[in-house]
């Protein structure tokens, strides 16, 4: 039988499910989906309805937004680098949904105050040679090679450079599922 022609491939849930050390007839049970309706979504034979799609992503423990980016066809995504400059730092930066990755380089005695402005989100600082004095509206934070930090990214911070520094920055989205 001919798969349906789909931008999906709900095989992947052949796959979560044994990694989860699930039978076909376990998932049924919690999903309320036949073991032959799971076993034509496991070999790409029938087309989800969003009910299904719903109580099999919750009987695999993921939500339904998350299965079905497992099930688009294109699983990875490969980007190059943006190389800009701000303020005295030099920036490589990658961004993806939910996290924008930084690889930054500063020397001695630059500051980069009110750094570029953030939405709602986290922000990790992960000093890979140097050091670096982090300062946020109630604390201040001196960083060396292999140490890091996160913080709340919407909080005024500054970044002093102590040593010549090279750092990893991450910017996290945080989750609201309200």
């Amino acid at each position: 039988m001919q798969p349906p022609a789909t931008e999906f491939d709900f095989s992947i849930v052949r796959e979560l499910r044994k990694r989860a050390g699930l039978t076909l007839a376990e998932v049924s049970e919690r999903s309320g989906i036949s073991v032959a309706g799971l076993s034509r979504i496991e070999r790409n034979q029938t087309v989800l309805e969003l009910g299904t799609l719903y109580r099999l992503s919750r009987a695999l423990g993921l939500s339904g937004t998350d299965l079905l980016g497992l099930a688009e066809s294109c699983s990875a995504h490969a980007k190059t680098a943006e190389t800009y400059r701000s303020g005295p730092f030099d920036f490589e930066k990658v961004a993806y949904k939910g996290i924008v990755l930084f690889y930054a380089t500063a020397q001695k005695g630059e500051e980069l105050k009110k750094p570029e402005a953030h939405g709602d989100e986290f922000e990790i600082c992960w000093v890979r040679r140097g050091k670096i004095l982090i300062s946020l509206p109630r604390e201040r934070h001196t960083l060396s090679g292999g140490e890091s930090l996160q913080f709340d990214a919407a909080l005024e911070h500054t970044y002093q450079i102590l040593e010549d520094s090279e750092m990893v920055i991450a910017h996290l989205a945080k989750e609201h599922r309200f």
